[in-house]
């Protein structure tokens, strides 16, 4: 176990990036502080330093307790890090991520919608107002 790494390979070796060049490119466009300066990809981090990164709108911080240099398992990777994302930044995720189910299915073999199962679709999803009625009164 190496004292120092490079931010860039320790935020992808502990899996918060599901890539290094997506830790880089972290770096490079400043959502990554460590110490509350903003880090290049290439400087280090240390056991006891504090990262702040922005993520998809959500500003988490990570307290390093080991630093790795290989990408492990989830299990591994969570023994790495404190997460000490203050509780309403969780909550900001909760709320956003509440109703994100899944994607919409369709039946293997039945071909893109018809112009008719489209009108159903809309109608069903938007609870029977139709989207495009009040148009010729709007001026």
């Amino acid at each position: 176990m190496k004292e120092k790494v490079r931010v860039d390979k320790w935020l992808w070796s502990v899996r918060i990036f599901k890539s290094r060049t997506m830790a880089t490119t972290a770096c490079k466009t400043g959502k990554v502080q460590v110490n509350e300066v903003n880090a290049k990809p290439s400087m280090t981090v240390e056991v006891g330093d504090t990262l702040k990164v922005r993520k998809n709108g959500f500003d988490m911080l990570f307290f390093v307790v080991k630093t790795i240099e290989k990408r492990v398992g989830a299990p591994i990777a969570i023994t790495c890090y404190e997460n000490r994302t203050p509780q309403e930044e969780m909550n900001k995720y909760k709320d956003w991520y509440i109703g994100k189910a899944g994607s919409e299915v369709r039946d293997r073999g039945t071909g893109r919608p018809t112009k008719k199962d489209r009108r159903e679709i809309e109608d069903f999803k938007t609870d029977g107002e139709n989207v495009w009625d009040g148009w010729e009164d709007w001026d």
